[in-house]
């Protein structure tokens, strides 16, 4: 068996299993460990057969101490597993929402501040981090310095938030907004938040689309079905 686990809970593990569903056919068994340290805990347990294969999906963001402790970990178990546990090199399940190229004109938002905030964040991402020296905007500046505890994964799920407000493209809850996967994309309520309309309308080409975007594909191009 092939299995994918992840940290992953709600909207992030519900990603993941159309991620099964639609681009793997269901090939892999998803699991969710509910934290790092549950993968962690998993993999020290793991007695697997022979024919088994695991992909772990751990947020790495080297900017907290904590991740980069268990990612230290991690790495040390992989290397005991004889190539049986795969880590896919990625940032975190915000960063593939932040990042695709149609969050802005899909959810509609209209904050014009918060766009530019985007694009000067994604233009410094380096080595799984927001390289600071980058940033020249004051106002960026001004966003980061509000997070009493810094992280970029932290910066990520904030800024991810103020694209997705309308609950119907909200990524926090316990599955991802119904416009992400659904023959959907305005909400019924004529006073809710604005929201955009995608040029398709199906569910699973809108779903198929963030998919085959350009980072989701680089990090589920290591899995080998």
């Amino acid at each position: 068996m092939k299995y994918l686990w992840t940290e992953d809970t709600g909207a992030g593990l519900h990603f993941w299993k159309l991620v099964n569903q639609l681009f793997f056919d269901h090939a892999l068994v998803v699991e969710s460990k509910e934290s790092n340290q549950g993968i962690l805990d998993s993999l020290k347990s793991l007695k697997a057969k022979e024919e088994d294969e695991y992909y772990i999906v751990f947020d790495y963001v080297p900017d907290n101490q904590d991740i980069r402790n268990k990612y230290r970990q991690l790495k040390q178990l992989v290397e005991k597993s004889e190539a049986k546990i795969i880590i896919l090199d990625m940032i975190c399940f915000e960063y593939f929402i932040l990042v695709f190229d149609k969050l802005v004109s899909w959810t509609g938002t209209g904050k014009m501040d918060k766009i530019k905030i985007r694009e000067e964040i994604l233009a410094a991402i380096k080595d799984h981090r927001i390289d600071l020296s980058k940033i020249k905007n004051q106002m960026t500046i001004q966003y980061l310095s509000g997070f009493k505890r810094y992280s970029t994964e932290r910066v990520m799920k904030s800024l991810v938030g103020e694209f997705t407000q309308n609950e119907k493209w909200s990524v926090k809850g316990r599955l991802m907004g119904e416009c992400w996967y659904k023959d959907c994309c305005v909400s019924e309520h004529p006073d809710s938040l604005r929201c955009g309309k995608p040029e398709i309308e199906d569910g699973n080409e809108k779903m198929q689309m963030m998919i085959r975007s350009e980072e989701v594909l680089r990090v589920i191009g290591q899995v080998i079905i």
